[in-house]
């Protein structure tokens, strides 16, 4: 072999050297993974929707090169919509597998005991898509969720002025308010019946609906026995139907106004489209921004349908800004640092980026040269007040053949006129 022969021969081989490090190395980083929980109620039909968004969140993550160079898994546990089982989930998840976020729950009353007996205990950062109970503002007022609570759903006062504002448009002068004896219906139902009764409507009755009866015939003969105009249901569809079908078999009047819960094909198909003709739902909704837009058409393509179902585009942008919050954090980050992190990824004077894998990537770049961003969601430009809460607008929706449609849209400046949060 000559000299010549035997230097390209060198460098030939330091160049392989060297390009086999270098895939090593990326392979290196790719090789790790770290998990996140998600405690979703994927046994109910409204439920898997929501689960499947958050996935989908993880995917694009991933697509980008993870967090901090880390695959992320989502860990998944269903809820079943019980206070237990959404706890042992819990427990499960930050015990066993030892994550430092947790992205759920779905019911009030499933993410309050996760929060008090399970996350902020474990200093753990937990995120839900659909908590609207004001009992979570008076807990962190109080000082007591250590800043590791965030919503990205509006607190019940959002739906309940709503639903106030459907009877008073509707000439309903008097209504009987049905309420799922959990945290949010509590929430909801007095504040609904404080609403109604601030603007000059009968409260005929309040009711508290406990899950798993047999029968409802009790609690809704108490109703009917009002005679109200309207009936107001902030109930989940399991129990929902039950009551409507009791309801309607005493004589009830078609006149409803659902709470966001009974956003559900299910209790449409088993209550009959017939008979929901005069039914109009209240829901807290995304900005008309292009950012809301850009969500309805990513969701589209991945699921080759509508994001109609509840909780949707609220499960995306909660999923989204914890793993945008992990990433800002730092490696190995514990849950602390993550909620503090959160300031961060939504500051309305950092770099604005998109809810994609894409805008991923580019927060990344601006968190690692020690920037901020102002993450742009589906839910529009998400802030978060000092008690991990955010304001929205709201629709007002009803029932079709095919799912569900929007009726009017009432502006983020109008709920604050109607709530008073704007005074």
């Amino acid at each position: 072999m000559t000299d010549q022969t035997f230097r390209r021969a060198g460098r030939l081989s330091l160049a392989l050297a060297l390009a086999t490090t270098a895939l090593t190395g990326a392979a290196f980083a790719q090789d790790c993974t770290t998990k996140i929980g998600a405690v979703l109620p994927t046994s109910v039909d409204w439920g898997k929707p929501i689960a499947e968004t958050a996935q989908f969140v993880v995917d694009q993550v991933n697509e980008a090169g993870g967090v901090q160079g880390c695959k992320i898994e989502m860990v998944l546990r269903d809820t079943q919509v019980d206070p237990k089982v959404g706890v042992d989930a819990a427990k499960a998840l930050v015990d066993l597998d030892g994550v430092q976020v947790l992205i759920g729950a779905v019911s009030s009353g499933v993410s309050m005991p996760i929060l008090t007996s399970v996350t902020v205990p474990a200093g753990v950062a937990q995120f839900s898509c659909c908590s609207s109970s004001g009992a979570f503002t008076t807990l962190a007022k109080e000082g007591k969720t250590n800043g590791l609570w965030f919503r990205t759903f509006a607190t019940s006062n959002v739906q309940a002025v709503v639903g106030a504002k459907v009877a008073v448009d509707q000439g309903y002068k008097s209504v009987a308010v049905l309420y799922k004896n959990d945290d949010w219906g509590q929430d909801i139902g007095k504040l609904v019946a404080e609403h109604l009764a601030a603007q000059g409507v009968t409260v005929t009755a309040t009711i508290a609906i406990n899950d798993g009866q047999p029968s409802y015939r009790a609690e809704v003969t108490e109703a009917v026995a009002g005679q109200p105009e309207a009936i107001y249901l902030a109930l989940y569809p399991t129990e929902g139907i039950s009551v409507v079908r009791e309801w309607l078999s005493l004589g009830g009047t078609q006149n409803m106004i659902l709470a966001n819960s009974l956003k559900s094909d299910e209790f449409r198909d088993a209550v009959g489209l017939q008979y929901l003709g005069s039914a109009h739902g209240t829901d807290t909704s995304s900005p008309r921004v292009e950012s809301a837009d850009a969500f309805v058409a990513r969701y589209k393509e991945r699921f080759n349908s509508e994001p109609n179902g509840p909780g949707l585009s609220n499960s995306y942008d909660a999923t989204m800004v914890a793993l945008l919050a992990m990433e800002a954090a730092g490696k190995d980050a514990k849950g602390a640092d993550i909620a503090a992190a959160v300031a961060r990824v939504t500051d309305p004077a950092g770099t604005p980026v998109t809810a994609d894998a894409a805008g991923f990537a580019a927060a990344r770049d601006v968190l690692a040269g020690g920037g901020s961003v102002l993450y742009q969601g589906a839910t529009g430009n998400v802030r978060f007040d000092a008690n991990g809460d955010v304001s929205a607008p709201a629709v007002i929706w009803s029932f079709t053949e095919s799912g569900t449609k929007e009726d009017s849209y009432i502006t983020l400046e109008e709920v604050d006129a109607l709530t008073g949060a704007g005074n």
